[in-house]
Parts: C-alpha cells; structure tokens; sequence
C-alpha cells in the first residue's frame, strides 16, 4: 500500500517550524512555510492560511515580542532551543494581535507543544511566562503598528530616514504591518474580465486592479491563486511593482534586450511578450536558476532566446550588444519587508555597503552589452539611498559613455514625472518598495 500522508499538525506548530528553521539555518520564510504547508496537503485553506499569518505576523514583530517575553522572564529566552523560543513568540503574538483567538486556547496549545519537546519543566516555565503576559496585554493592549515600529532596528531607521524623510520613514514602516496582496500579471486578455473570472472562482477573496501596472490584478484571501484555472495561460503571480520595474525598460516589438539578473524570470516572461518577434536573452550568476528560469517559462509557453551563467563583478563573458538592457540587481530586499519581514531582522549597515559596492560593479559591466544609442535601466527592490541615487552617482561618474536618461515608458514616465529615476513606495503606490533608474549609451 503506497505510505499515508502525515496526518496535518496544528497551522500554530507549522509556524514555529518556521522560525525555528530561520533562526537555525538562516532560511528565508517563504521557501519554508510553503514546504512546511506541502507536506500536509490535507490542511484547510483555514489553517494554511491561519499557519501562514502566525509565521509572518510573527516576523513583523518578533524584536518586540521577544522584548516583551524577556522582561518576563528572569533569565530571558535567548538560550532557549530554537523551536521552544519559536513556540513562544507565536503563541505571544496571538495573545498581543489575534483577537479571535482566546488566550487559554492560545497558551495551552503552546505549553503542550514545549511540553512534547522539552519535558514539563519547560512547559511550566512558558505557561507562567505567557500568563504574565497574557494579565499585562489584559491592562494594556497592544497596537501592531506601534509593536511593528519598535522592531525596526536604529540602523535601519536611520537609513531609511535619510532615503525618505522622517514622514517617509514613519509611513514606510507603518506599511511594512500590512499583509500585501498576490499580484497577478495578465498576459493575454482583458484584465477587468481576468478579475471577475478570479471573483468568480474565489468568492471570498478581494480582488481589484491595479493602479500602476496596466497588467496588475490584486487579490487577498484568495488562497492558492495558482491553483485557479488559467494560471500559467492568461496570467501569472507577479507583484504589481516588479512588473512596472520591467515595463520600465520600454522594450519594444522587434527589440533584442537582456534581462541581466534573471532570477526566476518573472520579468523575462513580461519581456518576452513585449518584444514580440524580437528576443530576449536572460543571464544570472546561477546557472541552476537560469534552469529553473527555462523550465518556469515552459510552464507558461514562453521561452528565452538564449541563457548565460555570468558573474558580473568580473566581466560580462560572451554577451553581445543589446537595444536595451535591464539589471535588477541583487539587493538588501528592503523594500520588501512586508512580505520577508525576516530581511529586515538580518542586514546591517556594513551589509548594505558591500552590496552597494557590488550594485555599482555589476551596473558598470551590464552597460558594457548596451548599443550605442540604448537603453539601460537599473532596480533594486530596496528604498535605501545606498542601493539607489548613491549607485547611480558612482556609476555616472566612471561611465563617460551613459547619461541619465527620461524613461522610453508611458508607465515609468509617469511614476519619474519626466526624470530618470523614481521610488514605488508601499504607503504611496500599494506595491513593494523599488529604486529604478534610466538610463542612455550616448556613444
């Protein structure tokens, strides 16, 4: 008889797993949860999505909450297993920001849980520390956008101030708490009629258009999006704001152009439909992604020209010379807090340096495969001065050949106002947080 499925844990235990797992292997949320969550392809849609938002809530809160526990606790938690210390911060964000779950219930699914792993004087320990809370939370409740603010690290702010202003920053952070929609990208059709079709097959969930991207539908609680007929045939998951970073290109039909930091070609796919019968080439550092690259497309009758496994900090290997080229680079990610809270708990100053260092690198040898009279347009998905105008300043001042440039896109053109750079921001636009550049090769 073939072997039976694991019978579903509790989605409370599916999030600590999680955490556990990012605070052991340094893994990022969302591969996890999402094996965690297809391990038990029995679970309710309920509790996927109940072990999806204690994960991530979790996330957005976790300096605070562990501040909070802490100060309950003589010792502190910070020597505590990994997976008992998860435990217990997902069992204190139900008690500080899940009103429909009542607090016993809370608490006694957590002290169990620690009970199983580590004996009864653990489980006692965790029950006297979550009461405590639980009385505190009691006088004084608490507000998620204030708990979300003071997890924010003082480096992170300070940058994020300087990048913003300090209302910018405030905003900025504020947003981070709020729990993004998925965004579809409509690749063929009337989006207006892709939207009622995904109202129609999710009736509970809220779907609306767009307000940047002229491909965009948004959808919240909807489930698994991917699982709705026509996924992968009229539209595909792609946020609204990396699809407006690759509109931003101003590809045109009959156009070869490069999409030089491929990743999972997300942006290749929406090329590839701009150029028409002209082509796209995608190159990435890992030619394992470059596979995954090739195969993803398959599944949605698209393919690139050709692929190339290029370092760029080095050179740009055996690439020619393209119309237009589009570099999103590999960046701190800050600008996508609100959907991997856990970056904003990693990097550091020094870490945003070295990175922008490496932006400036690869920006410098992307341009090498640039026409004379193309065009080369420069992302990240951070909002932080290091990553955005400091990168373009060093860059224009090694490369004699590039001026900045207006956007060639009614989209991107818009959003700059005319100039050559501009933000999406999530207080703003309703979409992760980008820097995009443009730029020309003026000989």
């Amino acid at each position: 008889m073939p072997a039976q499925p694991p019978s579903p844990p509790n989605p409370r235990r599916i999030a600590a797993t999680v955490l556990a797992r990012i605070d052991r292997d340094q893994a990022f949320a969302a591969p996890v949860l999402d094996a965690e969550i297809a391990r038990y392809p029995q679970l309710s849609p309920r509790d996927r999505a109940l072990a999806t938002e204690l994960a991530y809530g979790s996330l957005r809160v976790r300096p605070w909450l562990e501040m909070r526990l802490n100060a309950l606790a003589s010792r502190g938690i910070g020597k505590l297993d990994p997976l008992v210390r998860a435990h217990l911060t997902i069992a204190s964000y139900q008690l500080a920001f899940l009103s429909r779950v009542p607090a016993f219930a809370a608490v006694n699914e957590c002290v169990s849980a620690i009970r199983s792993l580590n004996g009864p004087q653990v489980a006692a320990f965790a029950n006297a520390v979550l009461r405590k809370l639980s009385r505190e939370l009691l006088a004084e409740p608490a507000n998620l956008t204030d708990a979300v603010s003071q997890s924010v690290d003082p480096w992170l702010r300070d940058a994020l101030t300087r990048s913003l202003g300090s209302d910018g920053a405030s905003a900025f952070i504020a947003a981070s708490a709020e729990v993004p929609p998925v965004g579809l990208r409509v690749d063929s059709g009337d989006r207006e009629e892709v939207a009622a079709r995904v109202r129609e097959l999710s009736p509970d969930a809220d779907v609306c258009l767009g307000l940047i991207s002229p491909r965009a539908v948004l959808v919240r609680d909807g489930g698994r999006v991917a699982d709705l007929p026509g996924y992968g045939v009229g539209w595909s998951i792609q946020e609204e704001g990396s699809q407006v970073v690759a509109l931003s290109l101003g590809a045109k039909k009959g156009e070869v152009v490069l999409d030089a930091c491929a990743g999972r070609g997300n942006k290749s796919a929406l090329l590839i439909g701009e150029v028409g019968d002209g082509a796209v080439d995608a190159a990435d550092l890992h030619a394992s992604k470059l596979a995954r690259l090739q195969r993803e497309l398959a599944q949605i009758g698209r393919a690139v020209r050709s692929t190339f496994a290029v370092d760029w900090s080095i050179g740009k290997g055996e690439l020619g010379l393209y119309d237009r080229v589009l570099v999103d680079a590999p960046c701190s990610g800050i600008g996508t807090i609100r959907r991997r809270p856990e970056l904003a708990l990693r990097r550091t100053a020094e870490s945003i340096a070295t990175l922008s260092n490496l932006q400036t690198a690869i920006l410098s040898r992307t341009a090498e495969t640039v026409k004379p009279g193309g065009s080369l347009v420069y992302a990240v998905c951070s909002v932080l001065r290091e990553e955005g105008e400091d990168v373009v300043e060093r860059f224009l001042a090694q490369s004699p050949d590039f001026t900045a440039a207006p956007f060639d896109s009614p989209v991107a053109e818009r959003l700059a106002q005319g100039g050559a750079s501009f933000r999406l921001l999530p207080h703003q636009h309703g979409t992760d947080g980008y820097f995009v550049a443009s730029f020309r090769r003026t000989r």
